[in-house]
C-alpha cells in the first residue's frame, strides 16, 4: 500500500471564489496530490483544504498553494470570526497510511524551511513538530493573532523557527506542524455569540483558565456568530476523538444549552472526518436507544440524523468521510472486481490470486448466508418472538463477512510479498542473508492470513448452530450451504498453511502453527456435522 500523508492547510480567504479556486488548482496540479475537500466559510473568511499524497508530494503541494496565495491574499485587509495569524494560517501534516508521526514531523520541518526560504516569511512549528512545550499548542502560538505579530516578533521567546523575525504585513506568519487527525466540529445554537462562547468555555479543556478547567479533554472551543446562517455556533477542535468522541462533545453542548434554555439546531463538520468517529457515535446511540443496525451505511445515516450534520447543507458521506474519499482514489484490489473478473483472474496464468483468496471469498459467502438467514427471520411478524435472538446472532456473521472479504486481498498481497523476496539479489553473503530473512518473513505472512481466516470462522460455529435451530425454515438450505461453505474455507486455509509451513525454518513456529490449524479443521468438521444434523431434524 502507498505511503500517504494528509495535509490540511487553512488559508485566510473564504469569500473570494477566484482566490479559493486558484489555491485549489495549485494543489490539484501538483503531481501525486489528490485534493479531497475544499471547505470555505464566509463569516470566518477562511478556507480549509484537505489533500493527500506521498510525503514528498504533499510538501510540494502545500508549497505550491502557499506560493499561489502569496500574491492573492493581503492580510492587512483581512477580517473574520476565526482566529488567524497569517495568509496561510496553519498547515498541519497528518499520518494516514504506511507513515508515522516522525514522517509528518519531517514534512513539517521541510515545508517550514522551504516556505521561509521561498517567501521570506516567519514560520513557526507546533504540535508534534514543536521545538518547545510553549509552542506545542496552536492557540498558544497564535496568541494575539495577526495584529500582535509586529511586537511579538521582536521578542526572543517568539523568534520564528524558520525565516526572518520581521513583520510581513501582506502575509503575517505561518504555523506548521504534525498532529493526529483533528475534527473541526461546530454545534449550532439559536442564541448569541456570547452565549455560544460561554458554553465553549465550559466544555473546552482550557476552560476559563488554570483555576477553572473545562470538562472535555483534548477539545478546544470558542463561540462565534455565523452571519450567513443567522445563528451562533460553539466551534470546537477535537484533537483526539478516541479520547473525547464526537458524540460526547455534542451531548455535553446540548446539556449546557438546555440549562441556558437555548435550542440546538444541528451541527457541522468542517472538512473531512474519519469513519471511526461516526461509527463510534452510532454505537453510542444504538446502545443508548436500544437500536438494531448492522449496515455501515445505516449507521452513518443515524449519526447524520442524530447530530443534524446536514443542518447547514448536504452531508454526503462519499465526500466527507476520509476513508470513502481515499477509497475512490485507490483501486480496491480483488474485491473491487466483478464476479466474472474475479473468476477469470483466478483462472489466469498467475500464482495469485489462488487457493487462499478463493478460500477467503468462499468463507465470506458462507458468513453472508448466515447473515441472510438471520435477516430473513428478523422483523417478520411470524417470528417476532425471535427478534431478540436475531439481534444477537446476525452481527457476528455480518462482521465476519466484511473481515473475510478483506482477507481476499490480504492473501494475494502476502503471497506477492514472498515472491518479491525470492527475486532479491543473492550474490554476496550479506545479500543471501537479507534474502533468506525476507523469504522467511514472507512465508510467515503467507501462513498468517489463512490461519486468521480459520480463526475468524471458528467464532461463527456457535452462532450458526443457533441460527439453524431458530432461523426461518424457508432458509434451511441457505443455512446448510453456509455451513459447508465455511467448512470448505477452513479446509482451504488448512491446506494453504501446510504448504507454506514446510519452507519455514523456525521449528517452534512450525509445530505450534500446524497444531493450531489442525485443531481448527477438526473443530470445523465436528461443528458442520452437528449443524447439518440439527437442520435435518427441523421440519
Amino acid at each position: 500500500m502507498a505511503r500517504l500523508v494528509e495535509c490540511v492547510p487553512n488559508f485566510s480567504e473564504g469569500r473570494d471564489k477566484q482566490v479559493i479556486d486558484a489555491i485549489s488548482a495549485a494543489i490539484s496540479e501538483t503531481p501525486g496530490c489528490s485534493l479531497l475537500d475544499v471547505d470555505p466559510g464566509a463569516s470566518t473568511n477562511r478556507t480549509v483544504y484537505t489533500f493527500v499524497g506521498p510525503p514528498e508530494a504533499v510538501v510540494e503541494g502545500a508549497l505550491n498553494a502557499a506560493q499561489r496565495a502569496f500574491s492573492l491574499i493581503d492580510m492587512s485587509k483581512h477580517s473574520g470570526e476565526h482566529p488567524r495569524t497569517g495568509a496561510l494560517d496553519v498547515c498541519p501534516f497528518i499520518p494516514v497510511q504506511n507513515v508515522n508521526m516522525d514522517d509528518c514531523v519531517h514534512c513539517a520541518n521541510e515545508f517550514g524551511r522551504r516556505l521561509a526560504e521561498m517567501l521570506h516569511v516567519p514560520v513557526y512549528l507546533y504540535g508534534e513538530a514543536a521545538q518547545s512545550e510553549l509552542r506545542r499548542s496552536l492557540p498558544s502560538v497564535r496568541s494575539g493573532e495577526y495584529e500582535a505579530l509586529p511586537e511579538k516578533l521582536k521578542r526572543d521567546m517568539w523568534a520564528p523557527d524558520f525565516g526572518p523575525a520581521h513583520f510581513v504585513p501582506s502575509w503575517g506568519a505561518t504555523v506548521t506542524g504534525a498532529r493526529k487527525f483533528l475534527i473541526a466540529y461546530n454545534v449550532n445554537l439559536i442564541g448569541t455569540k456570547e452565549q455560544a462562547h460561554r458554553i465553549a468555555l465550559d466544555i473546552r479543556e482550557q476552560g476559563r483558565g488554570k483555576d477553572q478547567p473545562g470538562l472535555l479533554k483534548k477539545v478546544q472551543g470558542m463561540g462565534w456568530y455565523l452571519e450567513e446562517a443567522n445563528l451562533a455556533q460553539v466551534s470546537t477542535n477535537i484533537l483526539d476523538f478516541e479520547l473525547t468522541p464526537l458524540h460526547t462533545v455534542y451531548e455535553e453542548i446540548c446539556r449546557d444549552a438546555e440549562e441556558l434554555k437555548l435550542p440546538v439546531v444541528g451541527s457541522q463538520i468542517v472538512g473531512l472526518i474519519p469513519l471511526k468517529a461516526l461509527l463510534d457515535a452510532a454505537d453510542f446511540y444504538m446502545k443508548r436507544d436500544q437500536l438494531f443496525i448492522i449496515e455501515e451505511e445505516h449507521k452513518v445515516r443515524l449519526v447524520i440524523s442524530k447530530l443534524g450534520l446536514d443542518s447547514l447543507g448536504p452531508f454526503n458521506p462519499k465526500e466527507r468521510i476520509i476513508e470513502y474519499m481515499m477509497r475512490s482514489q485507490e483501486e480496491g484490489g480483488l474485491t473491487s472486481l466483478s464476479l466474472r473478473q474475479f473468476v477469470h483472474s483466478v483462472g489466469a496464468r498467475t500464482a495469485a490470486p489462488g487457493g487462499g483468496s478463493v478460500s477467503a471469498a468462499i468463507g465470506a459467502l458462507g458468513a453472508a448466508l448466515g447473515a441472510m438467514v438471520g435477516q430473513m427471520t428478523y422483523g417478520k411478524r411470524q417470528f417476532e418472538n425471535l427478534d431478540g435472538v436475531m439481534r444477537r446472532l446476525i452481527p457476528p456473521f455480518y462482521q465476519a463477512m466484511n473481515e473475510l472479504l478483506e482477507l481476499v486481498n490480504a492473501d494475494s498481497s502476502a503471497f506477492n510479498g514472498y515472491m518479491v523476496a525470492l527475486k532479491m539479489p543473492k550474490t554476496t553473503t550479506e545479500e543471501k542473508k537479507r534474502r533468506e530473512t525476507a523469504m522467511q518473513e514472507g512465508l510467515k505472512q503467507a501462513v498468517g492470513v489463512p490461519l486468521t481466516l480459520a480463526e475468524k470462522i471458528s467464532i461463527l460455529w456457535p452462532s450458526l448452530k443457533q441460527m439453524v435451530v431458530y432461523g426461518n425454515m424457508g432458509c434451511k438450505s441457505d443455512a446448510q450451504v453456509a455451513a459447508k461453505a465455511l467448512e470448505t474455507a477452513v479446509f482451504g486455509a488448512y491446506y494453504n498453511v501446510l504448504i507454506n509451513l514446510k519452507e519455514i525454518s523456525d521449528e517452534a513456529f512450525r509445530i505450534s502453527t500446524q497444531r493450531r490449524v489442525s485443531e481448527l479443521l477438526q473443530e470445523a468438521k465436528d461443528n458442520v456435522a452437528s449443524i447439518l444434523d440439527a437442520a435435518e431434524k427441523r421440519t
